[in-house]
C-alpha cells in the first residue's frame, strides 16, 4: 500500500498521508475506547493537534507519531498500514514498501506483517532541515542506523554523531535521541528498532521526554515494604508511596495503604502457581483493580516485580507500570523523571 497515491477523500488543502493518517489514528483510538480528551491526557499532546491530525489537516511528526504509539500501545507502522496479516517470512520488492509521508519526512516499512513486530526496519528519507520532531526520543532496546545518502546529525544524549554515506550507529535506544538532515540534499537513513523483550510492540514505548519530564501535578505510585527500596512483589507489598512530581522534580510524599493476598484469603489464589499468563482471568482482574483503588489518582506505578494480569490491569485502568530492577526508590523516580527509567517486562510473571 502505497498511501502517497491519488485518494478520493483528498481536498485541495489535504495529502492523502494526512489524510489516511488521521483515518487510522481515528480507528486505534476508538477501538481502545479513548476520546480525544483521554488521548490527549495519556500522549501528552494537545487536543486539538490531535482534532488536526484525525481530520487530516495537518502532518505529524515522527516524534508526535512515536508518542501516539506509547498511548495507544501501538507500533509506529499502525498510523499508515491496513490490518496486519502475519507473516513469518516478508519479501519487500523496492517498489512496493509501504509508505507514508509526514511534511517532508517519508518512512518505508520493510517489515509489513511480520510476526510478533519483533523487529521494525524503516527506510527514512528526509528533506534538507528535516528530523525525528523537536523533542528528544527514548524507548526500550537497541536502535541501528544506517546512512544511506546524505548527511545526518543524530544526537544521543548531549553527543553528536554526524553521518555521511556508509557510516553507522548503534546504541542502547534508552539514551535520549534524535536526528536531522543537516545537509543541502535530501538525504536517506536505514533505521531498524529492536526492542529488549519481545512481547513489546517496537515503537510502541517510543516517548517523549518532554512528556515524562514537565507534566505538572504528575503523580506516580511505588510498590515499597519500607518507603525507602521499591518492592519486587507487587501482591504482597503493604504500601504505596505516592510521589507527587512538578516540572520534573519530587515536591511531596506520601505512604498510602494498600490491599495485598492476605486481603483476599478467603479466595482461591491462582497466581501461587506461577503459570504463564496467570492472573488474567475476570476475578483476578477485579483483585487488581481493588488494589489500585487508592491510586487513582497516580500516572504511573512502579515495582519490582508482578504478574502478567497485574501488569495488564494496570494498563486498562490507565496507569502505565512500569517493572524496574532498581531497588532504590530516589534512584528508579530519578530515572523515571529523566526518561531513563527501561520497562523490564522480563521480570513479569
Amino acid at each position: 500500500m502505497d498511501i502517497t497515491a491519488d485518494d478520493s477523500s483528498k481536498t485541495k488543502d489535504q495529502s492523502p498521508a494526512e489524510v489516511l493518517v488521521g483515518k487510522r489514528l481515528r480507528v486505534l483510538r476508538t477501538r481502545r475506547g479513548f476520546s480525544l480528551r483521554s488521548l490527549a491526557d495519556r500522549s501528552g499532546l494537545n487536543v486539538n493537534t490531535l482534532s488536526l491530525v484525525e481530520n487530516g489537516k495537518t502532518s505529524p511528526s515522527v516524534s508526535t507519531l512515536q508518542q501516539l504509539a506509547l498511548a495507544l500501545e501501538v507500533p509506529v507502522s499502525s498510523f499508515f498500514e491496513s490490518e496486519p496479516i502475519e507473516k513469518r517470512v516478508v519479501f519487500t520488492p523496492a517498489n512496493e514498501r509501504p509508505q507514508a509521508t509526514f511534511g517532508s519526512t517519508q518512512m518505508q516499512n520493510l517489515g509489513k506483517d511480520l510476526v510478533g513486530n519483533v523487529v521494525q526496519p524503516f527506510v527514512v528519507t528526509l528533506k534538507p532541515g528535516m528530523g525525528s520532531g523537536d523533542q528528544m526520543i527514548v524507548h526500550t532496546g537497541h536502535e541501528f542506523v544506517y546512512c544511506l545518502s546524505g548527511f545526518i546529525r543524530y544526537q544521543i544524549e548531549q553527543v553528536e554523531y554526524f553521518l555521511n554515506a556508509g557510516d553507522s550507529l548503534i546504541f542502547e535506544a534508552h539514551l535520549p535521541h534524535c536526528w536531522e538532515n543537516i545537509g543541502e540534499d535530501t538525504a536517506q537513513i536505514l533505521l531498524i528498532l529492536y526492542p529488549s523483550d519481545e512481547r513489546e510492540e517496537p515503537g510502541g514505548r517510543h516517548f517523549s521526554l518532554k512528556t515524562m519530564q514537565k507534566e505538572i501535578n504528575m503523580k506516580i505510585a511505588i510498590i515499597t515494604e519500607d518507603g525507602k527500596t521499591i518492592s519486587q512483589h507487587f501482591g504482597r507489598a503493604p504500601y504505596y508511596l505516592v510521589l507527587t512530581i512538578e516540572e520534573g522534580k519530587v515536591i511531596h510524599r506520601e505512604m498510602r495503604e494498600k490491599m495485598g493476598h492476605n486481603n483476599f484469603s478467603s479466595q482461591p489464589h491462582t497466581e501461587e502457581q506461577h503459570a504463564a499468563g496467570h492472573g488474567m482471568d475476570s476475578s483476578s482482574h477485579n483483585k487488581h483493580v481493588s488494589m489500585a483503588e487508592v491510586i487513582a489518582d497516580c500516572k504511573a506505578l512502579l515495582c519490582g516485580g508482578m504478574g502478567m494480569g497485574a501488569y495488564e490491569s494496570m494498563r486498562q485502568l490507565n496507569i502505565l507500570p512500569v517493572v524496574t530492577d532498581l531497588r532504590d526508590i530516589d534512584a528508579a523516580t530519578q530515572a523515571f523523571i529523566d526518561g531513563k527509567l527501561i520497562d523490564h517486562t522480563e521480570l513479569l510473571h
